[in-house]
């Protein structure tokens, strides 16, 4: 049938259809312009642009979508200045156009200029492809003649771009080893564009003290750019051609081991903003491989690219931002962001909508690392972070946003910060409301620090230990638990707190071991050691019976320091007050246990074993004795064994004939034995006892 032939099919490309278009006005443009169609099939025109408009596979789904396959592809590429021409190609004259690549230097440029014309028209990519002679030719005439005409270079590696913009076209540009060709054509070119800097610096060096000299200078300059202008079209066409390569892992590898990221990098000090797109967009593609990574890393990739952040391209701006990204991964090059000067630039662009989430997480990942959550105090990171967070209302906070807050709010600074004004009234409201577990993570991080906010939390205690209760999920209550936990302000009434809210049934409760998770087993015993600084708190406790559970957790989690430490200091806690001294001493195992803990590997609990013990000591004649015979005990072995080891190894010399050369340090007995150490031992038992001397055993 006739409209199956594609001869007589009129192919109309729509580029402004987005999910706002109105529909109706975009059909009766088309049908004005295209006057194939007729009035009368207007209906079906715009039904046809209505299915285009909301179909799944439509790479207009979304708003989010549209702009990350519009910031990831590179522009499509449009034909260079100097390759217009007046004529119109025509596929039925191929051969006329192939004989001129036999003929001079603008002969080809000609021919191939003309092949290119059909190139870019996919429809005739086909026929082109089972042209042997034609693309035979161009490979030759690239192969042979690209180093005296760029022009020539860039139109025809133009045709080959034109078939590896098509995955099932890419084993023909590998056939003619197109994709070789393009890295040493990229090679020579960047050397020749340094070989331009160098000249052009030598003659700029020199002041010009006459006007010819001037406008020599002027006429330099002009041919640079002219020369540069034509280099950077080459260079944009051979790297995009090699990017649609790079689809293929292989082919990948291969321009690795021919070092493409080394050149890439290199391109990065131009300043034409669509080449830059472009080799962004293949950096970006590269860096998701270690290996590739360890290259930028050794190309002091992220310093170039700092000077792209920000810019007024757009596209550009989100692949830099994306590539930075992938590297971040890597805590070297985060610190290289931070010593670039990085921090205050993305910052800034937390505040513009396209780029905010890769921003985010730039951000993110910066906060993971201690050095650099100071930093963040010298910019105006928080203020708008906060702002956001106020911005969200009922909403869920959106993952990156909270992560963020949560790293910054480990750092003193910070958290004073994010308490200015009413910033902790909002994040308490807020929290309270949602019962957002990752908010209080973060509330819990700022309730960490001495200092001006831990007061601030008074306010608040109630609505916490509110919240303490077996019926809310557990994560919930980890994290009410450990702000709680942090909270230790002298002027504080835990006793009042703990009556009023029945929280010590729940804290012994959760005491025994499998009750609940580790983290929030962990968490009870730091509220018990935090309450117990008060001393009516400590009698209440001691009074409960929660002692004898935290020696039996103490038998359970006996591996894990942690576990270990924080029960220690809740006995150092009771014994430190009158009142609960005696039931530990008295009425407890827990001085045995310390003694049996005083000499953990673990220093931290050592030290606070050590701090127990001596109040012990002071108060307890009899714990006081058996404390002293164990430091003694344990001194008098520490002592032996090294006695035992330096005999050990004072032997060695009689046991390795000649082994030192200081032999003039041995001992000798008044020189009856040499000093070299060559008399064996048994030597002394033959002497006899001289002048009343008697052997006595040692």
């Amino acid at each position: 049938k006739m409209q199956d032939d594609a001869r007589y099919l009129k192919r109309i490309r729509v580029k402004s259809l987005s999910p706002t278009t109105d529909v109706a006005a975009l059909a009766r443009k088309v049908v004005e312009e295209c006057k194939l169609i007729p009035i009368s099939r207007l209906p079906q025109v715009e039904q046809l642009l209505y299915y285009l408009q909301n179909r799944k596979s439509s790479p207009v789904e979304g708003k989010v979508e549209r702009k990350e396959k519009r910031a990831v592809k590179p522009k499509d590429l449009t034909p260079f200045e100097g390759m217009e021409l007046n004529e119109e190609a025509t596929i039925t004259r191929i051969e006329e156009y192939v004989e001129l690549l036999y003929e001079g230097i603008p002969e080809k440029i000609r021919g191939s200029a003309l092949i290119l014309q059909l190139a870019r028209n996919p429809d005739n990519l086909e026929e082109l492809l089972h042209n042997e002679a034609a693309l035979g030719a161009l490979a030759r005439v690239l192969r042979e003649d690209w180093k005296q005409s760029v022009d020539l270079a860039t139109i025809i590696i133009y045709i080959f771009f034109c078939f590896s913009s098509f995955s099932q076209f890419h084993a023909v540009v590998s056939h003619y080893k197109i994709g070789a060709l393009c890295m040493s054509v990229v090679e020579h070119e960047l050397k020749r564009y340094d070989v331009w800097r160098e000249e052009l610096r030598k003659k700029s060096k020199s002041a010009p003290e006459n006007g010819s000299l001037k406008r020599d200078q002027d006429k330099a300059l002009r041919k640079y750019q002219g020369l540069l202008a034509k280099q950077e079209q080459l260079l944009r066409v051979s790297l995009y051609l090699l990017l649609n390569l790079a689809e293929d892992t292989r082919t990948e590898l291969k321009m690795r081991n021919k070092n493409i990221v080394g050149l890439l990098v290199r391109v990065l000090e131009r300043d034409d903003e669509e080449l830059l797109v472009l080799v962004v967009s293949f950096l970006k593609k590269l860096s998701i491989f270690l290996e590739n990574k360890n290259d930028m890393a050794e190309l002091d990739t992220v310093e170039r690219l700092a000077r792209l952040v920000p810019c007024e391209h757009e596209d550009l701006l989100n692949l830099t931002l994306r590539l930075l990204l992938n590297l971040s991964f890597d805590s070297g090059l985060r610190a290289k962001m931070v010593e670039v000067g990085l921090l205050p630039k993305l910052t800034s662009l937390l505040g513009d909508e396209s780029n905010r989430q890769v921003v985010m997480r730039i951000l993110y990942h910066v906060s993971m690392d201690d050095r650099f959550k100071g930093m963040f105090v010298y910019t105006d990171c928080i203020p708008q972070l906060m702002q956001m967070l106020y911005d969200h209302g009922g909403e869920e906070i959106e993952a990156e946003l909270i992560s963020i807050c949560i790293n910054l709010a480990a750092n003193k600074r910070n958290a004073q910060l994010m308490c200015e004004g009413n910033g902790l009234k909002m994040l308490m409201k807020r929290a309270l409301k949602t019962k957002d577990c990752l908010l209080m993570k973060m509330i819990r991080n700022i309730s960490q620090h001495d200092g001006p906010t831990k007061p601030l939390f008074i306010d608040y205690v109630g609505d916490l230990a509110a919240e303490i209760r077996t019926e809310e999920e557990e994560e919930w209550v980890l994290e009410c638990l450990g702000t709680l936990a942090n909270l230790t302000i002298p002027d504080l009434d835990w006793e009042l707190v703990l009556k009023e809210y029945n929280l010590v049934p729940f804290l012994k409760d959760k005491l025994k071991p499998g009750s609940a998770e580790d983290d929030l087993i962990l968490e009870v015993v730091i509220m018990i050691g935090t309450v117990s600084i008060d001393d009516a708190c400590a009698v209440m406790l001691a009074k409960s019976g929660i002692i004898p559970a935290l020696i039996e957790l103490l038998n359970a989690r006996q591996e894990d320091d942690e576990f270990v430490c924080q029960i220690v200091y809740v006995f150092y806690q009771m014994v430190f007050h009158q009142a609960t001294r005696d039931v530990i001493i008295k009425d407890t195992q827990a001085p045995a246990y310390l003694i049996d803990l005083m000499h953990d590997k673990n220093a931290e609990i050592r030290k606070v074993c050590d701090n127990t013990l001596d109040i012990v000591a002071e108060y307890d004649l009899e714990w006081g004795y058996k404390i002293q015979s164990e430091k003694f005990r344990f001194h008098n072995n520490q002592w032996l064994e090294m006695v035992e080891s330096r005999q050990v190894d004072e032997a060695e010399p009689y046991l390795y004939d000649n082994d030192n050369d200081r032999t003039d340090l041995f001992y000798s007995a008044d020189g009856i034995t040499p000093g070299d150490g060559s008399v064996s031992p048994d030597f002394f038992g033959d002497l006899q006892p001289q002048n009343g001397d008697s052997h006595h055993g040692v």
